[in-house]
């Protein structure tokens, strides 16, 4: 594993992606993504814009964006390998995907998190805007997201 004061770079480049690593960590570490298939990360980057983070050339972090390219886009599965926390590479990932040519034009960008306000609210980001007029299709057997952590105790 990379030293985490290793310089990082951030590519689109979805031939660098470490598609092993990245449905490793979202089936067995995220939150929102549990027992993902393959296939199906597989299928998401591929309808995405991918966006790696690389510190001495190995990936150690990911989001992806879908978007129209015009008037809307969604960031999605951003995640830093936890040795790599801390070091701004979340930020630099939302940096990246914001000033995309196909996501900095989109007037609605949104994105779900249940731990990183924080990273998000920095860059502009707040609760929905009229959250009345957002409705959510839930299906059966294919919950969007997974419970979220339970805090730690005395928190």
């Amino acid at each position: 594993m990379p030293a985490a004061s290793s310089p990082v770079e951030i590519s689109t480049d979805p031939a660098r992606l470490d598609r092993d690593l990245i449905h490793a960590f979202l089936s067995r570490e995220s939150y929102w993504a549990l027992g993902i298939a393959r296939e199906v990360v597989d299928r998401a980057i591929e309808g995405s814009i991918p966006f790696g983070a690389y510190a001495s050339g190995a990936q150690v972090g990911f989001a992806r964006a879908v978007t129209d390219g015009a008037t809307f886009a969604w960031v999605a599965d951003v995640f830093v390998l936890g040795a790599q926390r801390g070091h701004g590479i979340g930020t630099r990932l939302v940096e990246a995907v914001l000033a995309h040519p196909q996501v900095s034009g989109a007037r609605n960008v949104l994105l779900a998190t249940a731990d990183a306000h924080g990273v998000y609210t920095s860059h502009g980001f707040t609760a929905l805007f009229k959250p009345e007029r957002y409705l959510n299709l839930r299906r059966p057997g294919r919950e969007p997201f997974a419970p979220a952590p339970a805090p730690p105790p005395g928190d």
